[in-house]
């Protein structure tokens, strides 16, 4: 008889909804279908390096579906092509060998978003067999429709400009919403257009702060006296440049967006409106919580396909979903590269359709009208 498979797990990245769903469905799937040894690694690429990792049995995987979080905890600094704890040395070898030969392990899933990818195709390429699973909130992976983490992100950022709504109507406000999203807008856009935002604005169309100030000023004065604008931590005026809120220099991905909303209230404060401007920045409770059911099913659907890629010995690969079936695309094809949303995306025509701003004048409109509109 052969011996059974040897598999380790790991979170790597920001947190995010539904990552404990995938834990789960890895680790029951290759324990009941194909009699694997599952060993998960604390905090991510951090725990690969330190050599810190747990088995995990059926017992320790049970009841985690609804919980928020990762219950291997996760990094977002800890790159073994360059590890800050020793001077950004190049610790991968290493961490090959100590897979390949201490733990005999025959595969790893790594769970995580394109900066996990990067890493997980350079490992991959040094002989450390690999299968991926997509995870961000940001929706921002190449090669997927949607990344788990996503749609519970949306939604909170819906709940909150629902909230903001009713404030915005009773004080004649303009309520200006800043979600995450880092260099792409799906989070701002669909929780735009769910929440009824009149001004969407997102890293891909460079908006224009005098039409913004023009779309505010033409509410006021035609009766609505209000205003809702999401905007994508990432948007970028027109000519400006992007709000940095820092630089963390032994991370992977040092740069820190954020507090591009304070700018434009200062800017909207500067044109003398008579509505009064106020600013909430969502931050990481986007990141918070329990799944909701989206995630959920996802984050199953996704796991137990990556334990059949372990099993059939698809490695280097990552699990995908396009046009609602699973599929599994090269994490070479992902690493080092964003998903942003294209201008014909039909959701924007939706929105412009309805008379919804992205703080371009109607004349230089970027966005590509479509006949008809599909949310997907």
């Amino acid at each position: 008889m052969s011996r059974s498979l040897r598999v380790g797990l790991l979170t790597g990245g920001g947190d995010c909804p539904g990552l404990n769903a995938v834990i789960r469905a890895v680790t029951k799937s290759l324990i009941l279908q194909h009699n694997a040894e599952v060993f998960g690694f604390q905090d991510g690429f951090l725990g690969l390096i330190e050599q810190r990792m747990q088995q995990l049995s059926y017992a320790d995987v049970s009841g985690i579906l609804t919980r928020g979080g990762t219950i291997l905890g996760t990094s977002n600094k800890a790159n073994p092509f360059s590890y800050y704890k020793r001077g950004g040395a190049d610790v991968s070898n290493e961490i090959v060998r100590y897979c390949t030969r201490t733990l005999n392990l025959d595969a790893i899933v790594v769970i995580g978003g394109d900066g996990t990818m990067t890493i997980a195709d350079g490992l991959q390429k040094l002989g450390l067999n690999i299968v991926g699973v997509p995870k961000t909130i940001d929706n921002d992976l190449v090669g997927t429709d949607r990344t788990f983490g996503f749609s519970t992100a949306a939604g909170i950022a819906t709940e909150a400009l629902d909230r903001l709504h009713t404030t915005a109507q009773s004080h004649h406000r303009v309520m200006i919403l800043e979600t995450m999203g880092r260099y792409a807008g799906w989070i701002a856009l669909y929780a735009g257009v769910a929440g009824g935002a009149d001004i969407i604005l997102i890293p891909e169309i460079e908006f224009e702060i005098e039409e913004v100030v023009r779309v505010c000023r033409e509410r006021e004065m035609g009766g609505q006296r209000f205003t809702l604008i999401c905007v994508a931590e990432g948007a970028k005026p027109k000519d400006g440049s992007r709000v940095i809120r820092e630089v963390i220099a032994d991370s992977p991905d040092p740069i820190r967006l954020g507090g591009i909303s304070r700018w434009i209230e200062a800017e909207l404060e500067k044109s003398k409106m008579r509505s009064e401007v106020r600013t909430t920045i969502l931050g990481h409770m986007q990141r918070g919580g329990t799944p909701n059911p989206f995630d959920r099913t996802l984050a199953t659907a996704f796991g137990s396909y990556a334990a059949s890629m372990v099993a059939e010995g698809q490695f280097g690969r990552l699990a995908v979903l396009q046009n609602s079936h699973l599929a599994s695309v090269p994490l070479a094809d992902v690493a080092n590269k964003v998903r942003t949303v294209p201008l014909d995306a039909p959701l924007l025509a939706s929105a412009l359709s309805v008379g919804t701003s992205f703080g371009i004048p109607q004349g230089d409109q970027p966005i590509k009208m479509q006949s008809t509109s599909v949310v997907s």
